[in-house]
């Protein structure tokens, strides 16, 4: 336990440098997803891209290579994602072994693996969203670009314009497809991981303790 301060931050530190480095990816991954779609907006330009590198160079082009890293403000701060749904599934953990000496049931780690994604989800939703629109690319008109870059000031203006236009609500539009696709996905993950770790501990001849403080 007197490691794990040193171990989440690593593991945020990875998580920068994952999202530096794939950013591009996501960016291009976004235009490709929306390209031929129909939008209300007729502000929006219609793009043609004819590939992964097309879209690389076009965007390049005629936006300039800082475009490929849309978003990357808002994806360094959802980095804190997997934080919350650790800190959560291991406090839910904590208080259900509380006084007891056993392992969580299979159903145990299934369903508070999906209450700390879903928790994580909803909390962070806001800026996956502004992440969205900043990596697409068209979030405003074309004289306040150079201002909503990957900024702070970028990341409050669209979540105030979305208010604006929708209410609060409007900041979790797509969350129920959002919970639906990532619950599950983290719920089944620890559950592989604990039957992984409980396993590895067995073999080793290990037992394996959790704190209830």
């Amino acid at each position: 336990q007197s490691n794990q301060p040193t171990k989440q931050a690593t593991n945020i530190y990875i998580c920068v440098v994952n999202v530096l480095v794939t950013t591009p990816l996501w960016v291009v991954n976004t235009r490709l997803k929306l390209q031929g779609a129909k939008f209300r907006n007729e502000d929006i330009q219609p793009t043609h891209y004819r590939g992964i590198m097309d879209a690389f160079v076009q965007i390049m082009q005629q936006e300039g290579v800082g475009a490929l890293w849309n978003g990357t403000f808002p994806s360094l701060l959802l980095v804190l994602n997997p934080a919350v749904q650790f800190m959560l599934y291991e406090g839910l953990k904590r208080h259900l072994l509380r006084g007891v000496n056993r392992q969580l049931s299979s159903l145990e780690v299934f369903l508070i693996g999906a209450i700390a994604k879903a928790i994580a989800t909803t909390i962070t939703y806001p800026l996956q969203t502004v992440q969205s629109v900043l990596r697409f690319g068209q979030h405003g008109r074309s004289a306040d670009r150079s201002k909503l870059l990957n900024s702070l000031r970028s990341v409050m203006y669209l979540l105030i314009n979305r208010v604006r236009k929708w209410g609060m609500l409007g900041l979790f539009k797509g969350l129920e497809a959002k919970l639906l696709q990532t619950v599950l996905t983290a719920a089944l993950m620890f559950l592989l991981y604990e039957k992984i770790a409980n396993t590895t501990f067995r073999v080793m001849g290990v037992k394996r303790t959790v704190t209830s403080h």
